[in-house]
């Protein structure tokens, strides 16, 4: 037997009310998702797509947010400017493909030429699992170009090294006084320049981001300058230049509260640095569990030489292979009205292997190489004279040096090491002072220095001592291994209050 609905007034009314309210709902829904195709865009790279991206944005931005979709195909793009409350969804399978047009290309008042562009903005973010590809080498060329020809000239264009500018050439992105960014699983590669500049922003996440920048020169794949609350995490990097550097432009300004951790890095010059830009400074920094590979400078270099202040840094749990240098901490006076201030530094848990030539060797771009002859490079933590480093801790750090150093390639006696350069005014680099006269670590003008469970070992003899300490007090040495085990192998040159234990005291020589 059928069953009769009697619909009466009010039943109709709520349903007619449901009903309503489920298409209100799913048209909220649509609006909170704009596919770029919608507007125009072409998903086979075949034409421009800047205007349509950025109506999109616009669209999204006007409904209070939403969703800004990528999806399977390629989608070539000048500038683009991000609005509050935009994400930017790039799907598996898509690009959004900078075009090698250079005059599609512009940047935001007191930022850099960039694909993708913010200026005090909130709530943005960029995910997917797909790829921003910057096609760098080809933008960089044609600039270089544009600028021989006479049609887009570089003021500042760099006759000595054959290339333009760096601000000259644009970016993938570049964020200024941005709060609650977010990037997570997408790919970035190929810029022109830096991959990106992340400037005076706040609350910052890039996790689990795939980093490919070997296009061309000034290829750094993060560049964090003077924000606040950041995270860097799962990342894989993989740059020509320096892999995460952190910043500090401003004298009014620094780095405060960065976490660096569970990364990959290969450079071809640092794999994480502080500076050389560092004219406000960097407080309360963490990095942990990094692993760093083929890279040709530092595994970590921390470097104040604009005034800045650097002080609370944690790094712990860095294995490094094949890298050309272990840690490089320095203080000096490049600019600024006075010397900065690096203190409170602690170093834990670190391997690294620094092999005897090139760890780059097979990048197609390589950083300069150093111009002079000299033996295999220490660590080095490094003030200037009535400036010192203060309160060092290195703990349980295995570094494997190559040896084979000569005293017919280059040598500093003992007799000498007033000889090793002091470079105040210096571009901060682990080979900036010329030969140095120790293997594993070279010290000097520091204020406390605790060094717990440190073991250097030598594929090949090398005739320098293991450690020199020149103008350092508060030194407290305890656990260190040489692989000699023979004496003379910490120097000390005008050091005061030191501490060393009762198995080192034969390896021990005071000038």
């Amino acid at each position: 037997m059928k069953k009769i609905i009697r619909y009466t007034p009010l039943l109709l009314s709520l349903l007619l009310l449901t009903h309503c309210t489920v298409v209100g709902q799913n048209q909220v829904r649509s609006q909170k998702e704009f596919e770029v195709t919608d507007f125009g865009a072409s998903n086979k790279g075949d034409k421009l797509s800047t205007k349509a991206i950025q109506n999109a944005i616009d669209a999204a931005h006007k409904a209070k947010g939403g969703k800004v979709v990528f999806t399977k195909g390629t989608y070539l793009s000048g500038t683009i400017e991000l609005k509050d409350n935009v994400h930017l969804e790039i799907n598996e399978d898509a690009v959004l493909l900078g075009t090698t047009d250079a005059y599609q290309y512009r940047k935001l008042e007191q930022g850099n030429l960039a694909l993708i562009v913010a200026k005090e903005v909130s709530n943005i973010s960029i995910t997917g699992k797909g790829t921003i590809n910057g096609q760098g080498r080809k933008l960089a060329l044609a600039i270089d170009s544009l600028h021989h020809i006479g049609e887009r000239i570089d003021p500042k264009y760099n006759l000595k090294r054959m290339r333009p500018n760096e601000l000259h050439r644009p970016e993938l992105i570049n964020f200024l006084k941005c709060t609650n960014v977010n990037v997570s699983n997408i790919t970035l590669k190929s810029s022109a320049s830096w991959l990106q500049t992340i400037e005076q922003c706040k609350d910052v996440s890039y996790d689990g981001v795939t980093i490919h920048n070997r296009a061309y020169w000034n290829n750094d794949g993060f560049d964090i300058v003077d924000c606040t609350n950041v995270r860097i995490t799962n990342c894989n990097v993989d740059a020509a230049d320096d892999g995460i550097c952190l910043k500090s432009h401003s004298k009014d300004h620094y780095n405060d509260s960065i976490y660096i951790a569970n990364c990959t890095i290969r450079s071809s010059a640092s794999a994480i640095k502080f500076g050389t830009a560092s004219l406000g400074g960097f407080k309360n920094v963490t990095i942990e569990n990094i692993k760093v590979f083929d890279t040709f400078r530092s595994a970590i270099a921390i470097e104040s030489v604009d005034g800045g202040v650097i002080e609370n840094v944690k790094v712990n749990n860095i294995i490094a292979k094949n890298t050309g240098n272990a840690i490089f901490v320095r203080l000096g006076h490049r600019s600024g009205d006075s010397p900065g201030i690096v203190k409170n530094i602690s170093i834990k848990n670190i391997d690294v292997q620094v092999p005897f030539g090139r760890p780059d060797i097979d990048y197609d771009l390589r950083g300069p190489e150093v111009n002079f002859f000299h033996n295999p490079f220490p660590s080095s933590i490094t003030g200037i004279k009535g400036h010192h480093v203060e309160n060092v801790l290195l703990e349980n750090i295995t570094v494997s040096y190559p040896g084979r150093a000569s005293k017919g390639m280059a040598y500093v006696p003992l007799s000498r090491l007033d000889q090793v350069k002091e470079e105040v005014k210096g571009y901060p680099e682990f080979s900036m002072f010329g030969e140095l006269p120790a293997y594993g670590l070279y010290v000097r003008h520091v204020t406390g220095i605790t060094m717990k469970d440190i073991t250097f070992t030598l594929e090949n003899d090398d005739f320098r001592p293991a450690m020199i300490f020149d103008d350092v007090s508060k030194i407290d040495i305890s656990g260190v291994h040489f692989p000699k085990n023979k004496k003379d192998e910490i120097i000390l040159k005008d050091a005061s209050f030191y501490k060393v234990d009762d198995n080192l005291l034969e390896a021990v020589r005071k000038l």
